[in-house]
């Protein structure tokens, strides 16, 4: 996360918190980061030093205008007007993680080999909860790699239940093995 990234989330935060409209500036923000992850014409577009300031205006006031608060418009007319406009997804970005920490959340990683259902969500989540003492946002991804299993990451901590884990650890320790029959 750039400086400049952290500064803007961070500043927008506190204006959020001062006029208690957080909730709704990150739903805001999390559809912008969607929108420029998933259009990489957008973020070209954004990042561009050739198109002038007024037309990337013109096209955010298009895609978005209807759908965010007023906050979060005039928040970006500000970025573009002082030539910001690049770290649009990275402020968005910035800004999530800062709103959950404001709210005392922590977003956990599952990595699966197939999808997870009602009952083992709730036992991952149950197990990831036993990790930290904030309250856990899970995020979910499939890995066909793990083979079975799954991987939980919160924070810096990692626990690999995975059955590629397992594979791994037994073919390191078959390496290391100095037994030699016939001795």
């Amino acid at each position: 996360m750039s400086r400049i990234a952290y500064r803007y989330a961070k500043s927008l935060l506190d204006l959020c918190i001062e006029r208690n409209e957080v909730d709704a500036v990150a739903q805001n923000m999390s559809d912008l980061y969607a929108t420029i992850r998933q259009s990489r014409e957008l973020e070209l577009m954004l990042t561009s030093p050739v198109i002038k300031g007024d037309a990337k205006w013109k096209v955010i006031t298009a895609l978005f205008e209807k759908s965010m608060e007023n906050t979060t418009m005039k928040f970006m007319h500000l970025m573009i007007e002082k030539g910001r406009e690049s770290f649009l997804k990275d402020v968005a970005f910035s800004f999530a993680g800062l709103v959950r920490t404001h709210r005392n959340q922590v977003l956990a990683e599952v990595v699966t080999a197939a999808p997870l259902d009602a009952t083992t969500r709730q036992s991952i989540l149950v197990a990831a909860q036993s990790l930290t003492t904030a309250q856990i946002e899970i995020t979910e991804r499939v890995d066909s790699s793990l083979i079975g299993g799954f991987v939980i990451r919160v924070g810096d901590k990692q626990l690999d239940a995975s059955i590629a884990q397992k594979i791994k650890q037994l073919k390191r320790e078959f390496s290391e093995n100095n037994y030699v029959p016939g001795i």
